[in-house]
């Protein structure tokens, strides 16, 4: 198979008063060209802990890449970014991988103008002159349909709205038309309209540009529409992983099906009246991710199962392949598999 990005056991560690804790802990993933992998799970899941080691920005002196690979193949070869020095590193971010972030106002330079923040990639990463980066940057405003470009390039950020933000960030990742694209909540801070036309545009960039993508998000919703394949992430650990349709229908995971469960759109009848809607309280998973490096001895998950069982709590599931497809870290799953075959 051909990948895009591969990640391979990833370990990543943070210092804190009380010693060294994994925040994630064994990932591995891997993205196709052109395809999409969704990355889901509650908030402190380590999900955005992820997309950030795999881009090398994580805060520095406060957490560090303890073990793994991330090899991300591009025209210039495969490249382990692990073993990379910070030059190095900078060389293959934003030209074979970038990022999308989910707060565009904290992550674009308030002293900088559209049209400069745009041009600094393509002057590092193509070469141009000034006069040619700030022509390719008229033609990344039209292409992610931001109205008037000319009159953009030299406003600032606080000049435009969220949305036309979240456009700029997206323009600004594909300038320089990366094999991998990660975003992360791309679309939390939006309005419905606006995610759905930043989500559309996405797609039509990643057909464009035969991007892979790793889409991060706790929304299953936005992963139906738009994922190829999911991988479910709790407490630092990927525990189900397989095609979105499979694990979307027939869930192996009890923290899967909880997720599936609390979808608005899954918990409401369509012929529903206002008052039954009113009244509905949706279904939601009993407490909470567990503080970081107070993780359960045995499965992470176990205190909030509603299937554990005496195992669960001694032992922590591998994940495994499925009957059903796709691979999952769950002991019971992997019973009532064995029941039925």
């Amino acid at each position: 198979m051909t990948f895009a990005l591969r990640v391979r056991d990833l370990v990543t560690t943070f210092a804190t008063d009380a010693g060294d804790v994994r925040a994630v802990d064994g990932v591995s993933l891997t993205l196709e060209p052109g395809r999409t992998l969704g990355l889901v799970g509650e908030s402190g899941c380590g999900k955005s802990v992820t997309a950030l080691s795999i881009m090398g920005l994580l805060p520095e002196h406060a957490a560090f890449l303890e073990s793994g690979s991330i090899e991300v193949r591009s025209a210039h070869g495969a490249h382990d970014l692990a073993t990379l020095d910070d030059a190095a590193l900078s060389r293959v971010r934003g030209r074979d991988l970038a990022m999308i972030f989910q707060d565009p106002m904290s992550s674009l330079n308030p002293m900088m103008t559209i049209g400069d923040q745009l041009a600094e990639g393509l002057l590092a990463h193509r070469g141009l002159s000034r006069e040619a980066a700030r022509a390719r940057t008229l033609e990344l405003l039209r292409k992610v349909g931001i109205a008037a470009p000319e009159e953009r390039l030299d406003v600032y950020p606080h000049q435009l709205s969220g949305g036309m933000r979240q456009r700029v960030m997206i323009a600004m990742a594909i300038a320089c038309e990366p094999r991998v694209l990660i975003a992360d909540e791309p679309t939390t801070a939006l309005d419905v309209t606006i995610q759905a036309q930043v989500l559309e545009l996405l797609g039509v960039l990643q057909a464009e540009l035969g991007m892979a993508m790793l889409l991060i998000t706790h929304d299953l919703a936005v992963v139906s529409e738009t994922a190829d394949e999911v991988a479910v992430m709790y407490a630092g650990r990927i525990v189900e992983r397989g095609r979105t349709a499979r694990v979307l229908e027939t869930p192996l995971h009890p923290y899967t099906r909880g997720l599936l469960r609390s979808i608005p759109s899954r918990a409401v009848r369509a012929d529903a009246s206002s008052d039954e809607r009113a009244r509905l309280r949706l279904p939601t998973i009993a407490g909470s991710v567990p503080a970081l490096g107070r993780w359960p001895a045995g499965c992470r998950f176990a205190d909030r199962c509603e299937d554990v069982i005496a195992r669960c709590r001694e032992q922590s599931p591998p994940l495994e392949e499925h009957a059903e497809g796709g691979e999952v870290a769950c002991f019971v799953a992997h019973m009532r598999e064995e029941r039925s075959s």
